[in-house]
């Protein structure tokens, strides 16, 4: 099972020097991987009534993309992570263009993880429909893996068309993996719907829960969902998070045990809303949680 951290975007600061001196701590303590969140914006909250989002105008976030590319300079080998982008309130095509451009600087290390997300002002800002992003998610990731595997794409779906064009320079991976998040924090468990789409069409998934019987009986069904697509279970990546503040070093060990046993392929910390003030205090935490876990 390999180990990797959650960036700590709304904590980590608008330093690219503290931004870089982070990453380059999370690769010399030996982490195979860094995830970071993404919003593109951030609601004020004093002009939305009954705000119940986990992020506002108040949160920062760096952009996934831009700060890839910052880090495809100053990394050698760790895998970076969307986990997870917003792909529904994203132009297709560009993302793949930014995907692919990512991948080739950083010589095949990135996995993008995708969601469909929860802001609705932040879809309506960014000129996408929030109604329909669902199934707007499933063509976007068929169209995606279009763009990485031919060098001229003809589509003709039910949301998007592309008359023979191409993304010209290729990702080194062909295809970058596509990873999908599954349930949200006010609500971990994924309804059917969403596991049958990522058994369906991920190369990986993200579960939000704790590990114990709902997680349990939700990979059980994650599993029973790819056999009935065709596909092996066993063959899906699985990276749950375990949360620094939830609890001492024995309750991260024991969630890495149980989520180990219950078929995880990754794992991740999450350093953020633990309490802690600067930069430097993520990364005694992370030294922490490497020497604990391994």
């Amino acid at each position: 099972m390999k180990t990797g951290v959650v960036f700590p975007q709304t904590e980590i600061g608008a330093d690219p020097a503290a931004v870089r001196d982070y990453v380059q701590a999370v690769e010399g303590l030996g982490y195979s991987h860094m995830l970071v969140y993404d919003h593109v914006l951030g609601a004020d909250t004093s002009r939305h009534e009954n705000w119940q989002g986990s992020y506002t105008a108040e949160s920062m976030f760096h952009e996934p993309f831009v700060l890839f590319g910052y880090l495809a300079g100053v990394t050698t080998a760790l895998e970076l992570v969307t986990a997870v982008l917003i792909l529904g309130q994203r132009q297709t095509a560009l993302v793949a263009k930014q995907a692919a451009e990512v991948d080739l600087l950083t010589g095949g290390r990135l996995r993008l993880g995708v969601g469909v997300g929860w802001n609705h002002v932040e879809y309506e800002a960014l000129n996408q429909e929030f109604s329909n992003r669902g199934s707007r998610y499933a063509e976007q990731i068929t169209l995606l893996r279009e763009f990485w595997t031919k060098d001229v794409v003809g589509f003709d779906g039910k949301y998007h068309k592309v008359d023979y064009a191409g993304v010209n320079p290729q990702p080194v991976q062909r295809p970058i993996p596509i990873w999908m998040g599954a349930g949200a924090r006010s609500n971990p468990v994924p309804t059917d719907r969403v596991l049958r789409r990522v058994a369906r069409l991920a190369d990986g998934w993200f579960p939000q829960m704790q590990p114990g019987d709902d997680a349990k009986a939700t990979v059980e069904r994650m599993m029973k969902f790819a056999s009935e697509a065709g596909r092996d279970g066993a063959a899906i990546g699985m990276e749950p998070r375990i949360n620094l503040a939830d609890g001492d070093p024995e309750f991260w060990q024991e969630q890495a045990r149980v989520w180990h046993k219950m078929g995880a392929t990754h794992v991740s910390v999450n350093t953020m809303r633990a309490g802690l003030n600067s930069p430097q205090d993520h990364i005694n935490a992370i030294q922490q949680f490497k020497e604990v876990i391994g």
